[in-house]
């Protein structure tokens, strides 16, 4: 897995999850269920539930979560990472990615996902990175395909909702000579 580095934009800064991001996390999702609507764990309810969430990811050797700070305020307004992939030579994925309500539609997802495949493709040198959302979270989909991912199929019962029920996963991918014209459409912007 990448090793955990800072990623400075305009707008955000990914910095290695840490514990001490649990208030700030707490408090961008703010009890909005829509928030956490479509991932496989149940949203965190307290502080003390965001930290159990945290200390899991920090404890998973299959991922690199980092914080996304609001460069404006300092402060984390949600997380993203990168995932490993299985079976595949020189891919991640890049998931767990949410974001308090507010910074919906804002630009911030777009300028995250650009740090993120900068990253990759760059200093890492791999050459495919891999989306995946839940089949029912169009939201998602579109912001995939906005940045650029080419829907490659649907993994059936890929995973279960927090709810019990069965996840459909399309999966979406970018490879490296895909990308830097991907990176000049969203960055003209």
């Amino acid at each position: 897995m990448p090793e955990p580095v800072v990623l400075d934009g305009d707008v955000v800064r990914l910095v290695p999850l840490a514990l001490d991001h649990a208030p700030d996390l707490t408090a961008a999702l703010d009890s909005d269920e829509e928030v956490w609507r479509w991932r496989p764990s149940r949203m965190p309810a307290s502080e003390a539930d965001m930290r159990r969430m945290i200390s899991g990811l920090l404890g998973d050797p299959e991922t690199t979560q980092f914080a996304v700070i609001l460069k404006e305020t300092g402060r984390a307004i949600g997380s993203t990472g990168f995932w490993d992939v299985s079976g595949f030579d020189g891919s991640v994925e890049i998931g767990s990615t949410w974001y308090g309500r507010a910074y919906w539609r804002t630009g911030v997802n777009t300028e995250c996902k650009v740090l993120l495949l900068d990253h990759a493709f760059g200093p890492l040198g791999l050459n495919r990175v891999v989306l995946k959302t839940d089949i029912l979270n169009l939201r998602s989909q579109a912001a995939i395909e906005r940045i650029g991912g080419v829907r490659e199929g649907i993994l059936r019962r890929q995973c279960r909702r927090a709810d019990g029920t069965w996840r459909d996963s399309p999966c979406y991918s970018i490879l490296d000579d895909e990308w830097p014209a991907h990176r000049a459409r969203l960055t003209s912007r």
